[in-house]
């Protein structure tokens, strides 16, 4: 790992169960999570060595509803640095269909990190940022 994952918890939030915090603990995907409100959850991320985000430092922001495991938590990237990457809006909000109509109650906050870090990680070439050199005038 990168650096240490940083877990902490609240009993004064039963819903998110213990074994998921201990299981973020023991085994972080490149990622680390400052979970004193576990509404809402802060998750840092590194990009993985080799790829394109190799050493760049991402925020995500998990937000679970009173419906979770059984609904999807919202899940975007927030703070100075949103990933410039062809499923990431500038906004943040990110396309992944785990996060939506392929969620399952059986997927845990470590694999949707690990899916995001995958997604990054496929990234062949970062997309234009600027609208200029994304156009091609043709002159005739």
């Amino acid at each position: 790992m990168p650096y240490d994952s940083i877990v902490s918890w609240s009993t004064s939030y039963p819903i998110l169960p213990l074994t998921l915090l201990s299981r973020l603990e023991a085994d972080p995907p490149l990622c680390a999570l400052d979970s004193s409100r576990a509404i809402r959850w802060i998750v840092d991320m590194e990009g993985a060595p080799g790829t394109l985000y190799e050493g760049e430092k991402f925020q995500l922001l998990f937000k679970f509803s009173s419906r979770y495991p059984f609904d999807s938590p919202q899940v975007m990237f927030t703070g100075d640095n949103i990933p410039v990457h062809p499923h990431v809006y500038s906004n943040g909000h990110i396309c992944l269909s785990i996060l939506t109509e392929d969620w399952s109650p059986a997927l845990s906050v470590q694999s949707v990190c690990l899916s995001i870090i995958s997604m990054l990680s496929s990234c062949k070439e970062k997309p234009c940022t600027s609208k200029a050199k994304a156009t091609t005038w043709w002159t005739g």
